[in-house]
This record gives structure tokens, C-alpha cells and sequence, in this order.
């Protein structure tokens, strides 16, 4: 089974979305969002932009 975004509406009433991986667990959580339909467009900027993401290693 592959990931999945959960998309959730806090106590203050915004939304955010978390990347669940195939086994439970959250491998990511987004900045809270107004609307659900901002928090959907979220995770489609993470759909689009993610696959050819370079890694930026700034530990050194």
C-alpha cells in the first residue's frame, strides 16, 4: 500500500494535512491552512513539486 495524505481540521479551526506512510506513521505535517480547499491545493504543490526535489544538505 502507498502513502497517503490526511487531511485535518484542527481545534482553531484551520486545516493541515500529514503524509502518512504505508505503515501508519506521519513522515510529514504542513503549515495549518485558513481554507480545506488551501490545504488540498497544498498537498497537490507537494504532489507536483516533491518527485524531482534536489536534497539541500546544510548540516556541514
Amino acid at each position: 500500500m502507498a502513502g497517503k495524505f490526511v487531511v485535518k481540521k484542527g481545534n482553531s479551526g484551520k486545516f493541515h494535512f500529514n503524509l502518512v506512510a504505508s505503515n501508519g506513521q506521519v513522515i510529514a505535517t504542513s503549515e495549518r491552512y485558513e481554507t480545506k480547499t488551501s490545504a488540498l491545493n497544498g498537498i497537490e504543490s507537494v504532489r507536483k513539486n516533491a518527485a524531482d526535489a534536489e536534497l539541500d544538505d546544510q548540516t556541514d
